[in-house]
């Protein structure tokens, strides 16, 4: 049994969503694993963190987010994208502008 199914659902989760590469695999979740496991969290909102402060890895700052978003659409979880400092209230309207672009 999970986390979700133990202790959720659970109002918002953090998720690591970027500095990913093949060599780091069994440490940094893909952009899609994010999302699947807020959806397995049984998360109503995910908040995708770690992924546009520092480059480490061999892909463009953006290319986290945009994956992200793109997965969360396609699985139909909510995702709030706020600028880097910008607060996230629930309850409230959440941040979904796609401020990188």
């Amino acid at each position: 049994m999970g986390i979700g199914a133990s202790y959720g659902p659970f109002d918002l989760a953090l998720m690591e969503c970027g500095q990913y590469d093949p060599q780091w695999a069994q440490i940094h979740m893909r952009p899609e694993q994010s999302v699947q496991a807020a959806r397995d969290l049984r998360a109503a909102l995910m908040l995708p963190v770690h992924w546009a402060a520092f480059t480490e890895a061999n892909h463009a700052w953006y290319d986290p987010i945009n994956r992200a978003t793109a997965e969360a659409a396609r699985r139909g979880q909510p995702i709030t994208t706020p600028r880097l400092g910008q607060p996230v209230t629930l309850g409230a309207a959440i941040p979904s502008s796609r401020w990188w672009e």
